[in-house]
């Protein structure tokens, strides 16, 4: 990471850790955070979508784009960077939640997060919910902040990542739709 960038990361991280945190938002955002764990809480909700007929195709291009988002993040982004925890550079810098994974660009939370929000977006029915998954989105990318598990950049780049992977799933499944309704026909 470039020193300039890894020395913004630190100062907003260490800045967030000691004027945000708070006794009350401290146990909220452990919870949370640790709910996308291996992109659980957006894979419960994306399977729920698809027990309902108008939001099926919404469940099938979120979960589209979060396979989309672990092999690009997990599998070939992550490894190469390598990047250091913050806990691992920040000297006395302290993490709320475990975290086994030792890289941490791109935040694989954030990217899971913002895949399936934006798959919802692209192809859920209502409104409430295209805005309820970007607001669950943005939540968990603060939370991985707010915890002390990745630096900002390391979101942002999740976030981004994750959102092109949102519009790939859904343009995806929006085209296999379109074959199956075609083939049907």
């Amino acid at each position: 990471m470039p020193e300039v960038i890894q020395q913004l990361d630190e100062q907003a991280l260490v800045w967030i850790a000691e004027h945000v945190r708070c006794a009350v938002l401290d146990p909220l955002m452990k919870v949370y955070t640790q709910m996308g764990n291996t992109g659980m809480l957006f894979i419960a909700l994306g399977v729920l979508l698809l027990f309902f007929k108008p939001t099926r195709r919404a469940g099938v291009s979120a979960l589209c784009a979060m396979l989309i988002g672990l092999v690009v993040v997990n599998f070939t982004i992550k490894p190469l960077v390598a990047r250091a925890r913050p806990w691992l550079v920040i000297e006395n810098f302290v993490n709320l939640v475990p975290e086994h994974d030792p890289n941490s660009f791109p935040s694989g939370h954030t990217n899971a997060a913002f895949a399936f929000a934006l798959a919802v977006c692209m192809s859920a029915p209502k409104k409430w919910m295209k805005v309820s998954a970007v607001c669950a989105a943005a939540v968990m990318g603060l939370s991985r902040l707010y915890v002390g598990v990745h630096f900002p950049s390391d979101v942002l780049a999740g976030a981004v990542i994750g959102s092109l992977c949102g519009l790939l799933g859904a343009w995806v499944v929006s085209k296999a739709w379109e074959r199956l309704h075609t083939a049907r026909q």
